[in-house]
């Protein structure tokens, strides 16, 4: 169980993704363009990462996460980009759903913090994995590019 908690978070974390369905921005007192755009940006980010985990696409993984990457599961095991992207490519689950809500976006230069609600249905080997789950995800610009370097994920009721 635990395994398959491990891999099922692996694939969680690098999905990391998932669409906004309800994007909120962190009241400050007056966004510029710039920071809209990266608003924008990775909000598409965490769409681009729910279509790639919906179709196991490990490429995006290995193309998102930082070489520093670290994620922490719901059971506080600490998971790398190697062993996420490992598990991604086994083919071992199987999402049916993912739906996000919640979303909070802020940005700080060139690091932006997502913090989110995701409601998920799906199967690993069989089990049922369905719940809802909580998570933040942090991403940062390095050389024009942005790459997931944090995520951390918790079971909810």
């Amino acid at each position: 169980m635990i395994n398959n908690c491990l891999v099922l978070f692996c694939v969680l974390a690098a999905l990391p993704a998932f669409s906004a369905q309800h994007v909120t921005v962190h009241p400050r007192p007056a966004f510029d363009t710039g920071e809209q755009d990266t608003i924008r940006q990775i909000v598409d980010m965490e769409r681009q990462a729910k279509e790639a985990s919906l179709r196991r696409d490990a490429d995006f993984s290995l193309r998102t996460l930082a070489e520093d990457y670290v994620a922490i599961t719901p059971l506080g095991q600490v998971t790398t980009k190697e062993e996420t992207i490992s598990a991604r490519r086994s083919g071992q689950l199987r999402y049916e759903a993912m739906n996000v809500t919640d979303m909070v976006v802020r940005v700080y230069g060139d690091t932006a913090v997502v913090t989110a609600r995701a409601d998920v249905k799906g199967h690993q080997l069989g089990e049922d994995f369905s719940g809802p789950y909580r998570y933040t995800r942090v991403w940062v610009r390095r050389n024009g590019h942005w790459q997931t370097v944090s995520y951390q994920a918790t079971v909810t009721q």
